[in-house]
């Protein structure tokens, strides 16, 4: 695949290879492909909660009881 750029995008996007550690632009791009997906991904488990029944309310005694979980998960 090969896509253009205008003199801007293309001199911005060697930048942020350069500054930011990628190898390549080809790296830089997946890279984004990549965040966009998982972007999509959370928005559709947002939208999908949204839309979902209401459960137990998230108060005290639920992130407690998240946390109990997670020590004893270390424990093991």
């Amino acid at each position: 695949m090969n896509i253009s750029l205008p003199e801007t995008l293309k001199s911005f996007v060697d930048e942020q290879v350069s500054s930011r550690g990628y190898g390549t632009s080809s790296e830089y791009v997946r890279d984004l492909i990549r965040k966009d997906q998982d972007r999509q991904r959370l928005r559709g488990l947002l939208i999908d909660g949204a839309a979902s029944s209401p459960t137990a309310p998230a108060d005290t005694a639920y992130f407690d009881g998240l946390r109990n979980r997670v020590r004893r998960r270390r424990s093991e």
